[in-house]
């Protein structure tokens, strides 16, 4: 305290102008219009660049909070059109047979022969094993551990994926599977050497399998030629999801999968 009034005290004859000159300001402001509305446009306009500097702010600090949101509602329009494409396709008229949830990847890899993604999503958010993955451009993998907060999936990038797969300008279906060697492409097999391709072509899902419903975007033929028994094509696929950068996905539920399953295991 006392060096608080020491400070008054040495600065004294300042503080004393500065009362004074901003007194007269004052005076000056209020008893003529002209200075009195300039002062106010002035306030007005430094008023204004401070609420627009905090709520730029405010926008930065909600960004996180935005892009859940988008995110959300990008998987529920992302569901509404994937079951209409199945009510179009599908002999059953039910069209909510798949339902999607968000995810965010929190791990990936992509250099091994066996590559793996890790999701910020589990079994209390009724995630399990058998569920596909994929995102708005395309298919990334299948999930195959599960834990109370989180999803290991089996990347397509996996020398142990295999998944079935078509050619959508002739319907002609494989299997699609990894060698191993480059992460911006798959290979598709089992196609008839009788089978018309071309460089470009889209390669999707088929529809053959209760875990992708029938044209998930996977890739377009980028080379081919036969195997050894010169009857089967070998077909490298050009993927569209780049499986170095994946950060948001959609998980894929197919509300049939339990009964399929069982209709499955009967008949085998």
């Amino acid at each position: 305290m006392q060096q608080l009034l020491n400070f008054f005290f040495k600065n004294r004859t300042f503080l004393l102008f500065l009362m004074l000159f901003s007194f007269s300001i004052v005076l000056t402001i209020t008893s003529h219009d002209y200075h009195k509305s300039r002062f106010l446009n002035s306030s007005a306009l430094m008023s204004g660049s401070i609420h627009a500097f905090f709520s730029k702010i405010g926008n930065y600090f909600n960004l996180k909070k935005e892009n859940i949101l988008l995110l959300e509602e990008n998987n529920r329009l992302k569901a509404l059109n994937l079951n209409r494409s199945i009510q179009y396709t599908a002999v059953s008229n039910d069209a909510d047979n798949y339902q999607l949830t968000p995810a965010s990847v929190i791990k990936n890899s992509y250099a091994f022969p066996q590559n793996y993604l890790t999701l910020n999503k589990g079994e209390r958010d009724l995630i399990k094993e058998d569920m596909g993955v994929i995102t708005s451009k395309g298919l990334v993998g299948i999930i195959d551990q599960t834990s109370s907060k989180y999803a290991r999936v089996i990347s397509i990038l996996n020398t142990k994926s295999k998944i079935n797969a078509k050619l959508k300008k002739s319907n002609h279906f494989g299997t699609l599977e990894w060698n191993g060697e480059n992460h911006r492409s798959v290979q598709l097999h089992d196609i008839q050497d009788l089978v018309k391709l071309a460089k470009g072509d889209t390669v999707v899902t088929s529809g053959y399998s209760s875990i992708f419903p029938e044209n998930i975007p996977i890739g377009r033929i980028e080379s081919f030629q036969l195997n050894d028994t010169k009857d089967l094509y070998i077909i490298n696929v050009s993927l569209f999801n780049d499986m170095t950068h994946l950060r948001h996905v959609h998980i894929i539920e197919n509300l049939d999968f339990e009964e399929l399953k069982t209709l499955k295991e009967k008949n085998e």
